[in-house]
């Protein structure tokens, strides 16, 4: 399985546990930290021991998984909902070899559900079964809510995947907060017919989320350099937005391989 094959090692060390716990005590070999030394057990035994710690592996690990109406899309491989849910189970089967709580929130401009973290094959294949076969009720998008709503549910400190494409506004404050109590990890997804406005003559463009539909002429230079230009701001701004809170994240198109990027992520997180 590709989880355990190549993700398993490298989200060990890129998600490491809360801290380390005492595991035992054993007699003192060259290179031992002197600063783990038991004295207690030494003067016993008229010679050095130290004591042996482990590291406290089990997290917590929340996917926000966006469903709004403009997951819905895809020209290349598969739509961004696949994507979506490719990922997340690529992520679970990993967190849960590493033997951690997985849970997820699926949103839409509303949390639509909410499946609180637990372990074990079963509980990983109940939130894969939820992805795959989940309609959800709204078609729109708020990242602010559900990203108030992971705050405020999840107590103790957890690591997050938020999974989306970020069309959306005014959701900052809630990052803000969010990733001062939690690890946030974004993925943003796309498609690459979003980058640009390839020139089609007159075609009909429906918005995905408010079903509202308008005829336009792509072949306008015009109107491509709008859009162009408001798909680069776009992603500078989502790029600029986790830098500012120092969230690790991705952009990751439905055209390509999301293996070596999101190995580089993790790579770079165990550093």
């Amino acid at each position: 399985m590709l989880s355990s094959q190549i993700f398993a090692g490298e989200y060990h060390s890129a998600f490491k546990g809360k801290g380390m716990t005492f595991s035992e005590v054993r007699e003192y070999q060259y290179g031992d930290d002197i600063r783990n030394i038991d004295w207690n057990v030494t003067a016993r035994f008229n010679h050095p021991y130290v004591k042996v710690f482990e590291e406290e592996r089990e997290l917590i690990v929340m996917l926000l998984l966006d469903m709004s109406g403009s997951t819905d899309f895809g020209t290349q491989k598969q739509l961004k909902k696949e994507l979506i849910a490719e990922l997340a189970a690529v992520l679970s089967f990993s967190a849960s070899l590493n033997n951690d709580k997985i849970g997820a929130i699926l949103f839409t401009d509303t949390v639509e559900k909410f499946i609180p973290p637990k372990k074990g094959r079963k509980h990983i294949l109940r939130i894969i079964s939820e992805i795959l076969t989940f309609s959800p009720q709204s078609k729109q998008t708020n990242l602010s809510v559900a990203l108030q709503y992971f705050t405020n549910a999840i107590k103790k400190k957890s690591t997050a995947f938020v999974i989306s494409d970020f069309f959306d506004d005014n959701y900052e404050n809630a990052l803000k907060i969010a990733s001062k109590k939690h690890d946030i990890v974004a993925l943003s997804i796309f498609d690459n017919r979003e980058t640009e406005l390839f020139p089609l003559g007159l075609a009909y463009i429906k918005n995905p989320e408010n079903g509202q539909v308008e005829l336009i002429d792509t072949s306008r230079k015009q109107l491509q350099l709008i859009y162009n230009e408001w798909y680069l701001s776009h992603k500078n701004y989502l790029r600029q937005l986790f830098n500012k809170y120092n969230i690790d994240h991705l952009f990751l198109s439905t055209h390509s391989d999301y293996i070596k990027p999101l190995m580089q992520l993790f790579k770079k997180r165990a550093k």
